[in-house]
């Protein structure tokens, strides 16, 4: 019967217009794969649901590693910018983490530029009720208008959509966002499938009217002259005009008020079951476990270039609306404040990730891939990165090819997915350079040098950034063999050694070494070194990106030397395979715990089995001994 009422026939199915869906879909329709994106909303592809600002710590990472693949996060973020910043400058070059506000409508309405040009890439308005499974595999989905659509793989980017709860002070509605309809079945299905599930719940504050705010009581943060996210943008100039943030701070007084409201908080009453992020409480929750703060900062950031429309950073709440808008009103700068809507807390499913391969395709289902917060992340570039690898796998599974797995030593994202993997999630789960134990070696400003060329050989990059690419990396090792190599002489640099109160040169040296002394920095001595400046020739804005990566090299190379010596003794241990359904019971000198670890996850290697918590070293050596190493 379904076979006679067959509404469209695709490769791929990605289901949700998020940032992971359009990534995704994207990925999946460059490659060359059929692709239908079904999302409930067309307006509001990859809507930033939250704060409008893309980057950040460890997240700026990951959204140049999505730009180097061939994504479109980092392109889109360019393009509706409205103030970049460089973050963490001050610390070292493993820490330094791009960011952009930008203005959240013009987001959306780019995605969906971008989504509608692209080949092979169809839509479809609509709310997936079920998935068609045959054969314990994924053939396509139903949805609640009756259509059903088959594929040969589909990728479930549904963000807090599954079974949706939002809450405000006492009152509840359904949502998987405020305004917007919850979705039922999936979660259902899944489960009686063998998944296993959860509650996660996130929140985010108050919208305020700018023209209601006293920003001359707040301190101003601007943001660079200039900067960007791709590595295909070489313009100097921003697209839209730049805006300004702003900094305030509560006190003890908006304390005490929103304490008044804590009987009828969702979150302490226990209406809410789900598990909240460590890292991005809500304001309730600061208060609460940070007792003796007396002041919290909280951060003013504009929603547009075109609105009045303001969100506060810092200020997430789910407690009743009168208690929001009394609290707000006590803030400095925000005495007379009118508020567009309050914040709110909202309670959604999540999938174990443990339950998906390195490539997120499950190990129940085949062919059925999970990308976003279904996995128990947050944020807009975790859930992106994922989307980029599902499309990638989605297409490339369903064509017999090699499926793409990065590994840790090669880019966030393989941070990202090994931890979701390996070690699960018991709070939604947030990038941090901390996360990467080889950070020195994922930077901000090698993401491009790490992976396009992989980009390229999977299709999502043109020949023409291809060459472009090729001729950024011999420029910077011709400029870093060059500064490596030429002596520079006492004449040629004690005078601007001098103006810096360096010490002086009393023979030639390489430049190299004048360049490893913390005080000199290679535009200075590009300004006072007439050979190194006719090499280098007009420093336009992309030549400004290269002598800040070989900068980086030669300051910091013992300490890539070593980082990699460190991977490659790990990989020794990546290339050791453990069969697929391998039986662990019959080690008896494996600790219980790690057999059962070992059972339910299922590594694939060595490297991925001491990565799993509760596996001791000791468990590894009965390992390596048990395949004859």
């Amino acid at each position: 019967m379904l076979e006679n009422n067959i509404t469209g026939i695709y490769d791929v199915i990605v289901v949700g217009g998020g940032h992971a869906g359009c990534e995704a879909a994207a990925a999946a329709a460059n490659m060359g794969s059929s692709t239908l994106l079904v999302t409930m909303d067309m307006t509001k592809f990859a809507s930033m649901s939250c704060n409008p600002a893309i980057g950040g710590i460890a997240k700026g990472q990951i959204v140049r590693e999505i730009d180097a693949l061939g994504g479109y996060t980092a392109i889109v973020t360019d393009r509706t910018s409205i103030q970049f910043r460089m973050l963490n400058r001050s610390k070292g070059p493993a820490m330094w983490s791009p960011r952009s506000q930008c203005d959240r409508t013009l987001f959306s309405i780019e995605w969906r530029n971008i989504l509608e040009k692209i080949p092979n890439l169809y839509f479809w308005q609509d709310t997936v009720l079920s998935l068609i499974i045959e054969n314990n595999s994924v053939v396509g989905i139903t949805t609640t208008l009756g259509a059903n659509f088959r594929a040969r793989s589909v990728i479930l980017t549904v963000g807090t959509f599954l079974r949706g709860l939002i809450h405000v002070g006492l009152s509840q509605t359904n949502g998987g966002r405020v305004g917007e309809l919850s979705s039922y079945g999936i979660t259902e299905q899944l489960i009686s499938l063998g998944f296993e599930a959860g509650r996660m719940k996130t929140g985010t504050p108050a919208r305020i009217d700018g023209r209601t705010v006293d920003f001359s009581s707040m301190h101003e943060q601007v943001g660079d002259e200039e900067g960007h996210f791709s590595y295909s943008n070489t313009d100097v100039k921003y697209i839209l005009p730049q805006r300004s943030c702003y900094m305030t701070y509560t006190s003890e007084e908006v304390h005490n008020i929103l304490k008044e409201g804590f009987s009828e908080s969702p979150l302490f009453t226990g209406i809410i079951k789900g598990v909240g992020p460590r890292y991005c409480p809500s304001i309730e929750d600061k208060i609460r476990t940070f007792a003796d703060k007396n002041s919290h900062h909280l951060f003013i950031e504009p929603e547009g270039v075109n609105t009045n429309e303001y969100y506060i950073n810092g200020f997430s709440s789910s407690l009743p609306l009168n208690t929001q808008l009394k609290a707000l009103r006590k803030v400095k700068g925000l005495e007379n404040v009118k508020i567009f809507r309050p914040g709110y807390a909202i309670e959604y499913d999540y999938f174990f990730p443990t339950q998906l391969h390195h490539s997120l395709e499950t190990k129940l289902i085949k062919n059925l891939f999970f990308a976003g917060q279904i996995n128990g992340t947050t944020g807009y570039e975790e859930a992106a990165a994922q989307g980029l690898i599902a499309g990638i796998n989605a297409h490339r599974i369903i064509n017999g090819e090699q499926l793409v797995i990065l590994d840790r030593s090669q880019a966030y994202i393989g941070v990202l997915i090994d931890d979701l993997v390996i070690k699960g999630v018991d709070e939604p789960y947030r990038m941090f350079t901390s996360r990467a134990e080889y950070r020195i070696l994922l930077r901000q400003d090698n993401a491009d040098f790490r992976l396009t060329r992989l980009g390229y050989e999977l299709g999502l990059i043109s020949d023409l950034r291809y060459k472009r690419f090729l001729e950024k990396e011999e420029q910077y090792s011709d400029l870093c063999l060059f500064i490596k190599e030429y002596n520079i002489s006492p004449d040629e640099i004690n005078s601007f050694l001098s103006s810096i109160n360096s010490s002086l040169l009393t023979q030639s040296r390489k430049l190299s070494d004048v360049l490893l002394r913390p005080e000199v920095k290679i535009m200075d001595l590009i300004t006072n070194s007439n050979i190194l400046r006719e090499k280098v020739g007009i420093i336009d804005f992309e030549k400004k990106e290269i002598l800040e990566a070989v900068e980086i090299f030669i300051k910091y190379e013992g300490y890539i030397d070593r980082e990699q010596q460190v991977v490659n003794k790990i990989h020794k241990l990546n290339e050791i395979n453990i069969p697929l359904n391998f039986d662990y019971s019959k080690l008896n000198s494996l600790s219980i715990e790690s057999r059962q670890k070992l059972s339910k996850i299922k590594p694939t290697t060595i490297g991925q089995a001491s990565r799993i918590p509760g596996v001791s070293p000791s468990d590894i050596s009965v390992l390596l001994i048990s395949f004859g190493r």
